[in-house]
């Protein structure tokens, strides 16, 4: 009873609808067919991006200066697995180093100590600004620079070696490639801490969560979700810079192929072919890893 009573009043209270204009018919209007949109000109892209991709694709099965027939003989030539291999052994090294050293300097970027704070940020600026090869001759020339490397009491007995005894040509290189992705690597860290929410340290002393665990169980799981891709990003460039230790001497894939190229001239667009197929399979295999990662990073998230 005291439903109806209550539909009563509310249909009593609501506005009267307009009446509908002559000729229109609510029961016809509701059974015509839903007409999707149209958008001629995406299709009209479409088609010619098409015809543009497979135009490419005819020259490059066609044109016999390709030469794919070469490109199988090197695919898998001795010389250029041990170049394969330098590069993968620099890569992996320079990103591990780099991660940690990014990791703290970028601890040191956001420290509220100004001496620690000042260095970091000189760091990044001045590793950020240097080309990477530039570094990498410095670091080739430093036994020029510095015969022997010590440690010791500042104008007094030092215990030193001897430069070249010290560090080997691939230590080196891993240095550079280093040092210059350590100063990349500490701006995505950071921009990675600074995108965790402030109530979330608030939270944590609120709890009485010590500092060193609010950062490894709190900040960096969540930090981490933003982090990961932009640093897999930066493998993905540190993987394509590494061709550089080719002109430190170091033989890398791309290293091999430049020698191969001297002396096989005739093969040089097969060799490049090769180079290029191998690092497309290597950064596929990265972009594989960063999505698992990513997923298991973003549990609780839609992405």
């Amino acid at each position: 009873m005291s439903t109806t009573t209550d539909r009563e009043v509310a249909a009593s209270a609501s506005p009267p609808r307009p009446a509908l204009p002559d000729g229109v018919d609510l029961k016809r209007l509701a059974e015509r067919p839903v007409v999707p949109l149209r958008h001629p000109l995406r299709w009209i892209a479409t088609a010619l991006v098409l015809v543009l991709l497979l135009n490419f694709a005819q020259t490059l099965f066609t044109n016999p200066s390709w030469e794919w027939d070469k490109v199988g003989k090197w695919l898998f030539h001795p010389a250029i697995l041990k170049g394969i291999q330098l590069t993968l052994v620099a890569t992996g090294l320079a990103a591990v180093v780099s991660f940690v050293g990014g990791i703290v300097l970028a601890l040191g970027r956001l420290s509220k100590n100004p001496v620690l704070s000042t260095l970091s940020w000189l760091y990044i600026w001045v590793f950020r600004s240097v080309p990477l090869i530039l570094v990498l001759i410095f670091l080739f020339n430093l036994g020029n620079l510095y015969p022997t490397i010590g440690i010791g009491v500042p104008f007094g007995p030092q215990l030193s070696v001897p430069t070249v005894d010290l560090l080997s040509t691939l230590a080196l290189g891993v240095i550079g490639l280093s040092l210059s992705e350590i100063a990349y690597s500490a701006e995505v860290v950071r921009s990675g801490l600074l995108a965790v929410g402030q109530g979330q340290h608030e939270a944590a002393k609120a709890l009485g969560i010590s500092p060193r665990r609010q950062f490894t169980r709190i900040v960096l799981p969540q930090a981490l979700r933003s982090i990961v891709p932009a640093y897999v990003n930066q493998i993905v460039g540190l993987l394509k810079s590494s061709s550089l230790l080719f002109y430190v001497s170091l033989l890398d894939l791309f290293g091999v192929v430049q020698n191969l190229g001297s002396t096989y001239p005739t093969d040089v667009i097969p060799l490049l072919v090769v180079a290029t197929i191998w690092y497309l399979v290597f950064t596929s295999v990265i972009s594989g890893i960063q999505y698992f990662i990513e997923r298991y990073y973003s549990k609780g998230w839609v992405r």
